[in-house]
């Protein structure tokens, strides 16, 4: 009698498809992170897990079965390569639209489903707090457990599967002369004891700084708010210790809550220094500097009120003697990433007047895209990590 073996391969092909899909999509969000990075239904997700987003199609070519069984006949020379034209549809289009068709092709793009945590952990991967040192600690306990050593009691569902077979080996060659499992005893049982791991980190605060004025339209404040939506969720996924101020000003500046920073709308002019005289009372008040990672992080238009731009440049100088990092965005008009602004911008400003340099990172965002590598360049890899 012959036996007959199965390719099991076959039975898993639609999940090795799926698995491969899935790469396919983690690969196309990689190379699209900075247009994903600003995606509306991302920053609106409200707490959803998943959302959708649009890339490039990932169609796979594939064989197709005919079930009518019809005849096909191919046409060509046998000179054509991948990526040649063999052919396009009349461009011409049907309907009541007023607009004239084109005869560009046009590129396919395809919606995924995808985890909003696998897009930040690919966003976050080479993040961390810039010229983080080594400050008074505290502790926090880790959200691991480790396992530390092996018992002879303890509950079942802590059972050391492998020690407790091998145990059994042991007895039963010791015993009967042969090495083999059966007939398992309370002695041959191992369990695994756990403690859970207690680690010290530095303490870090970062505080948040959002111009609210007239001139801060919806685009504006939309790249604002991507960037601080991106700057929390990076602080709060890679460090348990970190502390987060949010300050909303115009020609007044206050301490808001999370949801009020994200929501409010506001109007009126523009006092910069405002902002940064109450980041620098909250510094000396809550977070002293011998024991705390102080980082302010400000976005605004760079459409300061003219009088105020000495005390902005002072303080400015304060927040970097004072911090180990301050960072400052200046968000253009929309589609104007070739305009030059004057030199009563803020950015231009600070770049000419700023004393220390090395602690001042100023970044121009005129796009949607911009807010990617604004998060690389504020919190890239530089100085020591503890």
């Amino acid at each position: 009698m012959s036996v007959q073996r199965n390719d099991w391969s076959l039975q898993r092909k639609g999940i090795i498809d799926q698995d491969r899909h899935k790469e396919r999509i983690k690969e196309a969000i990689r190379k699209n992170l900075g247009s994903i990075v600003s995606n509306e239904s991302i920053i609106l997700s409200n707490g959803r897990k998943t959302v959708k987003v649009p890339m490039r199609a990932l169609d796979e070519y594939k064989f197709r079965f005919d079930h009518r069984k019809r005849k096909h006949v191919g046409q060509g020379d046998g000179k054509t390569k991948v990526g040649d034209v063999i052919a396009r549809e009349d461009q011409q289009g049907q309907g009541p639209g007023t607009g004239q068709g084109g005869d560009s092709p046009g590129q396919d793009y395809y919606e995924a489903e995808v985890d909003i945590d696998d897009i930040a952990a690919m966003i976050f991967e080479d993040l961390q707090l810039p010229f983080l040192e080594d400050k008074a600690k505290r502790a926090v306990p880790s959200k691991t457990t480790r396992f530390t050593e092996i018992r002879r009691t303890g509950v079942l569902s802590n059972l050391d599967k492998r020690r407790t077979i091998l145990e059994n080996i042991r007895r039963n060659a010791r015993e009967k002369g042969q090495a083999k499992i059966g007939g398992f005893k309370k002695e041959d049982m191992r369990f695994k004891s756990w403690e859970d791991e207690i680690r010290y980190e530095s303490n870090a605060a970062v505080i948040a700084m959002m111009d609210v004025s007239g001139s801060m339209g919806e685009f504006k404040k939309y790249i604002a708010r991507s960037f601080f939506f991106w700057m929390v969720r990076f602080l709060r996924t890679k460090y348990d210790s970190v502390e987060i101020v949010f300050i909303s000003h115009h020609t007044e500046a206050k301490e808001v809550n999370e949801e009020q920073f994200f929501t409010q709308g506001e109007s009126g002019g523009t006092v910069v220094s405002s902002a940064y005289q109450l980041a620098l009372d909250i510094i000396a008040e809550r977070f002293p500097t011998r024991d705390w990672n102080v980082y302010p992080f400000h976005f605004s238009d760079g459409d300061n009120y003219y009088s105020d731009n000495e005390d902005a440049v002072k303080m400015a100088d304060q927040l970097i003697e004072t911090c180990n990092l301050f960072g400052y965005g200046e968000i253009g008009e929309e589609g104007m990433a070739t305009y030059r602004r004057s030199s009563g911008a803020l950015l231009s400003i600070f770049n000419d007047r700023l004393k220390n340099q090395e602690h001042f990172i100023g970044v121009r965002i005129d796009d949607k895209e911009d807010v990617y590598p604004a998060l690389k360049e504020f919190f890239g890899k530089r100085g020591v990590e503890v």
